[in-house]
């Protein structure tokens, strides 16, 4: 947690002193070798004015900007634990990358009740969209949004539905369910006028049993055919794609005209099977 008003650790962060390329990295490895906290406090804290640059650049998204600053120093603690300094990089190069991260991912998780922007190219989309659409409008007068929507998607590498939709959502803000409608009398709430095209479960479950009441039934019904007469049905009738009259005469060495008539007549005992046990049914086949 910032200790203090944002303005005073803002202050205080400001007035910490510069560290030299040496004590930089002598700092470093005081750290990285021997956990010493003191020279990660103070490896902090000459940061943090970097931090509250970082965070600044976010600004317009509306979160409150001691918690980006807060969110950036997690960012550059994690800068620290992973800092080799071996490697002879700047720290300042290397924990800007973990502080605008961190701060990336604070407002994505708190910037609208829906999770979005999970894929890298969806999170560039989120922090890039208004800056190249401001740009592109000042470029051309007048253009079609269709037309800088297709510029967005090539210049991030999305689709220009991704674009269409981000655009949409930065829009406006997140709107209840529970909100009152304006143009009724307050009884009535925005999920109200949802309207949710999925059976309801006791449908469902009626279908369900209804429909297997129905398979046992007809499993029941194809023992009054005869051996020739079930392969016509099972192979034109109980398969997703039916197989053809004339694939169904080649097979049984007939003509098609004498497979339909096979067929017909089988259906006909079918449905004089199934009324006779359910006569209450109506009409089967």
């Amino acid at each position: 947690m910032l200790a203090g008003s944002p303005r005073q650790f803002i202050r205080a962060a400001m007035q910490a002193p510069y560290l030299a390329r040496e004590e930089e990295h002598q700092l470093a490895v005081s750290w990285h070798d021997e956990q010493d906290q003191e020279a990660l406090h103070q490896l902090a804290a000459s940061h943090m004015r970097l931090v509250i640059a970082i965070a600044g650049r976010f600004r317009n998204f509306g979160l409150p900007s001691g918690d980006l600053i807060q969110e950036g120093h997690v960012g550059l603690l994690e800068a620290a634990a992973r800092f080799e300094p071996s490697r002879e990089v700047r720290f300042a190069t290397y924990a800007t990358w973990w502080i605008r991260a961190s701060i990336q991912d604070y407002i994505l998780r708190n910037w609208s009740i829906v999770r979005g922007g999970t894929s890298s190219s969806q999170k560039a989309l989120f922090f890039n969209l208004r800056r190249l659409r401001a740009r592109l409008a000042q470029s051309a007068d007048q253009r079609p949004r269709a037309t800088v929507f297709a510029e967005i998607a090539d210049a991030i590498g999305v689709s220009r539905a991704d674009v269409e939709l981000m655009d949409s959502r930065l829009s406006g803000p997140d709107a209840s369910l529970n909100a009152p409608m304006h143009d009724s009398d307050g009884s009535a709430d925005r999920q109200d006028f949802l309207v949710d095209r999925v059976p309801l479960p006791d449908e469902t479950v009626t279908d369900q049993i209804d429909g297997e009441r129905r398979r046992s039934w007809l499993r029941t019904a194809l023992g009054v055919l005869n051996e020739r007469e079930l392969r016509i049905v099972s192979e034109r009738r109980l398969q997703d794609e039916g197989t053809t009259l004339e694939a169904l005469g080649e097979s049984l060495g007939i003509s098609k005209e004498r497979v339909r008539q096979i067929e017909n007549r089988a259906l006909a005992k079918l449905r004089d099977a199934l009324l006779r046990e359910h006569p209450d049914q109506g009409v089967f086949v």
